[in-house]
C-alpha cells in the first residue's frame, strides 16, 4: 500500500512540474552589480533581457528555454533573434515587458525605463560588469538566480583557462603598440579609441600588445590624429560591426593615416566589435587580438 502512495505521489508532482510549476527554494538574497539586494523565493521561469550581451550570457548557461522577450539588437546566438522584441536598448517598452509576464528581467541598469518596473511588482536585476573579472562574478550571479550554478561555475573555468592560455604564450613576447579606431569618419583629425578602464584596453594589454591610448581621459575618447603620429602604431585594428567602421583603404589612402609604420607596413586588421563586450566570446576576442599582435606564437 505504501509503495502504490509513493508512486501516485510521484505521478502527481510530475503532472504539476511538466504544467512549469516550480519547487519552492529556501530563499535567497542576491546583490547585483547597482547595489540593490533581492530577494527570491523560486527560481525565475520567464526571463527579458534587454541588452545584448546578457542575452548571450543566458544562452551560454543553457537558459534560452527561459527568455521570453529580448531587445532588438540581441543578435547572438541567432536563435535570440527569434524572440519577441521588447523594442530597443535604451528605451525598451514597458507595455511589452508587462505583457510578457516575467518573473524576472535582466539590465544594466542604463535605461531609466526600467525603474518603472519596481512600481509594478516585477523584479529586475542590474547586470553592469565593468572588467572581465566582473562578467565572471554576473555568470556565476545569474547562474545561482537561474538554479544554473554548475553551468556557470563550468562556462568560468572554461573561459579562465582561454585567458590563462592566451596570456601563457605572450608572457615574454616584446609589447608591440596598438591603436583600435573606433570612428575615424565622423572626425577623421580626433578619432574616437578605447582607453583605460575599456575591456578593448584589457584585451590588448592581455594580448601581449601596449594601447597608445592607454593614457587617454577616458575608458572612450576623442585622441588626437597629432597624437597618433606621434605614438607611429605599430599595428592598428578596426571594429566592424559597430555603424561608424573605417576601412583599410580609407587610411591608405589618407595623406596622415597612410605615412604610419602600421599603414605602411600593411599591419591594419579588423576585428568583431562584439566580442569586446561583456559576454563569454570575450576570450574568442582575446584569442582573435592575441593572434593579430602576435601571429608568430599562434601558428
Amino acid at each position: 500500500m505504501k509503495r502504490i502512495i509513493a508512486i501516485l505521489l510521484t505521478i502527481v508532482c510530475l503532472t504539476v512540474f511538466s504544467f512549469g510549476c516550480q519547487p519552492k527554494n529556501n530563499p535567497v538574497t542576491l546583490t547585483d552589480d547597482m547595489g540593490r539586494s533581492i530577494t527570491f523565493d523560486t527560481t525565475p521561469q520567464r526571463i527579458v533581457s534587454h541588452v545584448p550581451s546578457i542575452t548571450e550570457m543566458l544562452y551560454a548557461l543553457d537558459l534560452g528555454d527561459k527568455v521570453v522577450g529580448v531587445d532588438d539588437y540581441s543578435n547572438y546566438p541567432p536563435e535570440a533573434k527569434q524572440k519577441p522584441s521588447v523594442g530597443n536598448y535604451w528605451e525598451p517598452s514597458i507595455e511589452k515587458i508587462v505583457s510578457l509576464t516575467p518573473d524576472l528581467v535582466l539590465t544594466d541598469g542604463h535605461s531609466e525605463n526600467i525603474k518603472q518596473l519596481d512600481n509594478l511588482g516585477i523584479k529586475y536585476v542590474v547586470i553592469d560588469p565593468k572588467n572581465i573579472d566582473g562578467i565572471f562574478k554576473d555568470i556565476d550571479l545569474i547562474g545561482q538566480i537561474a538554479g544554473k550554478e554548475k553551468e556557470a561555475a563550468q562556462l568560468v573555468d572554461t573561459m579562465y583557462s582561454q585567458i590563462d592560455d592566451v596570456v601563457s604564450k605572450v608572457k615574454n613576447a616584446p609589447a608591440v603598440s596598438v591603436f583600435y579606431v573606433l570612428d575615424a569618419q565622423t572626425d577623421p583629425n580626433n578619432p574616437w579609441t578605447a582607453g583605460p578602464g575599456s575591456f578593448i584596453d584589457s584585451l590588448i594589454t592581455m594580448a601581449g600588445g601596449k594601447n597608445i591610448a592607454e593614457n587617454a581621459a577616458s575608458a572612450y575618447a576623442q585622441f588626437s590624429i597629432e597624437e597618433v603620429v606621434a605614438a607611429d602604431p605599430q599595428v592598428i585594428i578596426l571594429p566592424v560591426n559597430t555603424g561608424t567602421d573605417v576601412t583599410a583603404s580609407a587610411l591608405k589612402n589618407s595623406p596622415v593615416w597612410s605615412q604610419l609604420t602600421a599603414v605602411k607596413n600593411d599591419n591594419i586588421f579588423t576585428f568583431n566589435a562584439d566580442l569586446a563586450n561583456p559576454v563569454p566570446r570575450i576570450t574568442q576576442g582575446l584569442q582573435n587580438i592575441a593572434k593579430i599582435i602576435h601571429p608568430e606564437l599562434f601558428q
